[in-house]
């Protein structure tokens, strides 16, 4: 026993001390390399297309608050169908406030009394049309150090855009048809609808805009935001249930030249599939006037391109997945 003591003790003496389980990385909500400017900007041209707010949040990584709102937005079913819906939103960092200063300066943003989390609404022109502190939206009970999801809901809905009437949205396409001697493209969609958003992502690709451009004038119509959508798209399609996405071409008096149906009946939708591919095609072809067949075949290209690599990625899936 007396040498057994000794040598117990060594074991004690060269056991490593206790490690305290690594922290959980915090991922940053604000790109602290973004030029705030070029991103007010781009959310702008979506808005002006969807007729909807612009939502500015200055804040920065290093604020509790900030995480605490994001959080907030990105869990309450409520606030987080509002911005889906109604909202282009913008984070931009203001570092240790010293960040973006000319551009706070711009929008009227002062935070030497607010602090952050802060809140601007710009309408589609680039307008203020809310300077917002936010320690207003958080809730009665300071203790709770949490916003109000009514508060902050009310603000949103408060100040969101005006819906428009699908005729007129029309109308107005009409008259940019008649100008530029051109045709009209008209798709509808919705914002929950990610199979619309997919198509709307290509159609403002570089390449493709260019593509289009030349023909079509660009038509969006919402069928849950614009008043009177879904009955102006059973007209044009002549089906109360045509499904979203759908599309037809149309001519500067507002007659149908082709509509984006396959052969079997039934919308094309995205063009993912060969045979939707091919419909896609021939119904630009079919309402075409401008677009040479160099052009068709770019656009079917790149739709094809689009195609194989969703299909690698979905190939790809089960093997990750087995490697985990």
């Amino acid at each position: 026993m007396t040498h057994a003591l000794p040598f117990l003790l060594s074991l004690f003496a060269i056991a490593p001390p206790a490690q305290d389980p690594p922290k959980a990385k915090i991922e940053p909500i604000f790109d602290e390399a973004a030029i705030g400017s070029a991103r007010i900007d781009a959310a702008l041209a979506r808005a002006r297309k969807e007729n909807r707010r612009v939502l500015v949040e200055w804040g920065a990584n290093w604020c509790v608050w900030c995480r605490t709102l994001h959080a907030l937005c990105r869990n309450d079913e409520g606030i987080r169908k509002e911005l889906q819906y109604e909202y282009d939103v913008v984070l931009v960092d203001v570092g240790r406030f010293d960040k973006n200063v000319d551009l706070m300066s711009k929008y009227g943003v002062d935070l030497s009394q607010a602090g952050i989390p802060y809140l601007t609404v710009l309408d589609a022109a680039g307008s203020v049309l809310a300077n917002q502190a936010t320690g207003p939206l958080e809730l009665e009970d300071r203790k709770a150090k949490a916003h109000d999801p009514k508060k902050v809901l009310d603000f949103l809905e408060r100040h969101r855009a005006t819906y428009l009437a699908a005729e007129d949205v029309l109308s107005a396409g009409l008259e940019e048809g008649k100008r530029a001697d051109k045709r009209l493209f008209v798709h509808f969609g919705a914002p929950w609808c990610g199979w619309c958003r997919k198509l709307e992502a290509w159609m403002e690709t570089e390449e493709i805009a260019a593509i289009l451009s030349r023909e079509f004038v660009d038509v969006k119509v919402d069928v849950d935001r614009t008043l009177g959508g879904k009955e102006l798209q059973a007209r044009l399609r002549g089906d109360a249930e045509p499904g979203i996405p759908w599309y037809a071409i149309l001519d500067a008096s507002g007659a149908v030249l082709a509509r984006g149906d396959l052969p079997e009946g039934g919308p094309i939708g995205f063009p993912a599939e060969i045979s939707e591919i091919q419909a896609f095609g021939a119904m630009l072809a079919k309402g075409s006037v401008r677009l040479s067949p160099e052009d068709l075949q770019s656009l079917e290209r790149s739709l094809t391109a689009i195609r194989e690599r969703d299909e690698r990625e979905k190939a790809e899936r089960p093997l990750e997945k087995k490697s985990e």
